[in-house]
């Protein structure tokens, strides 16, 4: 099924739930200012990880949204945390990750803990819009294999491809993620 058209539809924001997470109470400010302007009315704050480990299960966000360099656990282990199987919540949540530093290893270390989509500081509304439309309306199929649970990897999949990349991980198991579009679709 193909994806479906970012012109087709508007997200209608006041039915998504998010979670910030950042130390940085000036960040968390202009993020939930960023969300409020886009039309979302219910976004929760943490200043830590692990305070956000326990708003994520009280409240189930449809996304989360989290500073990679934080106090107590970072959002790399927020991230890690939340795609643990068997924990409680939406293993399946979309994370945003947030970060001063995007160098293409840390990228790659984000990728592999499960981070569904990455942003780089300075943020702007324009980028954060781009990535809440991308896992709303793309949500990626999720991969479980013996040592990774998370949103696939790969942006472009082809069942052909034959590089250095190649899949070997033994038995892969392709979740389809549960999409927010339904919920989120603007009925205008």
């Amino acid at each position: 099924m193909p994806a479906p058209s970012r012109l087709m539809f508007r997200i209608d924001f006041n039915k998504l739930r998010f979670l910030v997470c950042d130390d940085n109470p000036h960040m968390r400010r202009i993020l939930r200012t960023l969300l409020h302007s886009f039309g979302t009315r219910e976004v929760h704050e943490a200043e830590e990880g692990a305070t956000a480990l326990e708003m994520y299960s009280h409240y189930v966000p449809d996304i989360v949204i989290t500073d990679w360099s934080m106090p107590i656990f970072d959002g790399l282990e927020l991230t890690q945390m939340i795609r643990q199987p068997g924990s409680s919540g939406n293993p399946y949540v979309p994370i945003i990750m947030l970060t001063g530093h995007s160098e293409k290893r840390r990228v790659t270390i984000a990728r592999d803990a499960g981070v569904t989509e990455f942003l780089a500081k300075p943020i702007s509304a324009k980028a954060l819009y781009q990535r809440i439309l991308s896992v709303v309306a793309n949500p990626r199929p999720f991969i479980k294999t013996k040592t990774y649970f998370g949103p696939d990897r790969r942006r472009n999949t082809t069942a052909k491809y034959i590089g250095p990349e190649r899949r070997n991980g033994g038995d892969v198991e392709i979740l389809q993620q549960p999409s927010l579009l339904d919920k989120a679709r603007s009925s205008s």
